[in-house]
């Protein structure tokens, strides 16, 4: 059991881990202001009662375990009232058996062990394992579809290409600039993008998705970048999925299910 810590430690360590449980909701609800918000209440709860958190955990597993009680409380909610897109991804979600994208999402993007997993989601880390085990089942099974690759790095574009066709998506090709993007996604409209954020002329991949999405409606983006903190800080509009590199395949995996699961995605102003 790790000592306890005093408030005021405390609190820098929570705010050192936020953007990243900013992450994990983002890629749970498929939104950016929905995840926010239901990290926002974690703090607002953590506040009004300082009890509601353990801290003889580690900050990471007592803030994601904090987060984890609210979205149950909230009956880890699948609306109804939904339309279009939104409302297929609703009813995808009905389908699923409960807890095991939770469990697949902290494994694999946030990278916690089966322990830290059982620890915040209240199960044993047996369970834990588990989950994620059905999850990767229930996820390998989603649509698969077209997939758009921005990125600059001709190794990892390959890489990229390489992990998506394996799970079954055609990719449409690779873009390295904003204007290559623009014109191959206009010609090869995909289902789903990769985007990098910086580009090989200096070029933006968030002006490119942008510019996109402004032509082609709406359609998922994944963001890749070495920097996640600086699109997690919950201050503007910013990327409901995204990963970080150096990022593994299952990351990939993971963020191509989730985002074709969602098939939503919110633009970023630069």
């Amino acid at each position: 059991m790790n000592q306890t810590v005093g408030s005021e430690e405390f609190a820098l360590n929570v705010a050192m881990e936020l953007p990243y449980l900013r992450r994990y909701a983002r890629a749970l609800t498929g939104s950016q202001t929905s995840g926010d918000n239901y990290a926002a209440a974690t703090l607002e709860a953590m506040l009004q009662d300082p009890d509601f958190v353990d801290r003889n955990k580690s900050t990471r597993v007592a803030l994601f375990g904090a987060f984890h009680a609210i979205w149950i409380s909230s009956g880890s909610p699948v609306t109804t009232d939904e339309t279009g897109i939104a409302a297929k991804a609703q009813d995808h979600l009905r389908t699923l058996t409960p807890n095991t994208r939770e469990a697949l999402l902290l494994s694999t993007i946030e990278e916690f062990s089966f322990d830290q997993i059982g620890e915040i989601m209240g199960v044993a880390p047996a369970e834990a394992e588990e989950l994620v085990r059905i999850a990767q089942r229930e996820l390998a099974q989603s649509v698969t579809g077209r997939v758009m690759i921005i990125e600059d790095e001709a190794i990892i574009a390959m890489d990229l290409q390489s992990i998506v066709s394996e799970m079954g998506h055609a990719v449409t090709g690779v873009a390295r600039t904003r204007d290559e993007a623009v014109a191959l996604g206009k010609s090869e409209r995909p289902d789903l993008i990769f985007a990098d954020i910086q580009l090989a002329d200096n070029s933006s991949g968030i002006d490119a998705v942008n510019d996109l999405l402004a032509a082609l409606g709406d359609v998922p983006v994944i963001f890749i970048t070495a920097y996640p903190e600086r699109l997690l800080t919950g201050e503007k509009a910013e990327p409901a999925f995204l990963i970080t590199k150096p990022y593994t395949e299952e990351q990939v995996r993971l963020a191509a299910s989730q985002a074709m699961f969602f098939s939503s995605t919110e633009t970023l102003k630069g």
